[in-house]
């Protein structure tokens, strides 16, 4: 767990020689692979993955190491975790898919990455009644890595008219804080 989580790539090598189990648990229910993918430690990753880690393995917060790519942004880990063939569908705690957190994170290469190497559900809604359309315009600074999320997202045949659950567009919100820009992207789509 330790050698994963800080990097240690040699060791995470010998480990898994002697037949270390790449599904060990902490008290957090974590695995190696999630540990090196929350801690970007994309040496340590690929090593536990050629090794047959579960990209999908869950912990007590309902994570993955798939879904931990999302929150994270990191696009060198998202590859090495996509030769795992991790399941796409598999929720967060809140609902949501990975592109959902880097929408609002303002993971812009990521989102960017994701939409267009994998077949996840754009438009997928969380349970707070979200696509990462709306965690794009509700919860990002406007700026441009939020605007290139949107120009992703809309590229890649987001449904500009899902309002949230107070039937507020996407539009609608990035005019009531004032993104000029993503405005003009919404209005073109």
């Amino acid at each position: 767990m330790s050698a994963a989580a800080k990097g240690r790539v040699t060791e995470v090598a010998q480990l898994l020689g002697a037949g270390a189990d790449t599904e060990v648990r902490d008290a957090r229910r974590r695995t190696p692979l999630l540990l090196a993918v929350t801690h970007d430690r994309v040496r340590a990753a690929r090593a536990l993955v050629t090794a047959g880690a579960d990209p999908d393995a869950l912990d007590d917060r309902h994570d993955t190491p798939w879904l931990v790519t999302g929150v994270t942004g990191s696009v060198a880990m998202a590859k090495v975790v996509l030769t795992a063939d991790p399941d796409l569908t598999i929720r967060n705690r809140f609902g949501g898919l990975s592109h959902i957190p880097a929408s609002e994170r303002g993971h812009a290469d990521y989102v960017a990455y994701v939409l267009e190497h994998t077949d996840i559900e754009v438009d997928h809604i969380n349970d707070l009644g979200w696509t990462a359309l709306l965690e794009a315009v509700i919860l990002g600074k406007g700026t441009r890595p939020w605007q290139r999320i949107v120009e992703s997202l809309v590229d890649h045949g987001a449904d500009v008219s899902i309002a949230d659950s107070a039937g507020v567009t996407p539009l609608e919100h990035a005019r009531r804080h004032g993104f000029v820009t993503i405005a003009r992207i919404l209005e073109r789509a």
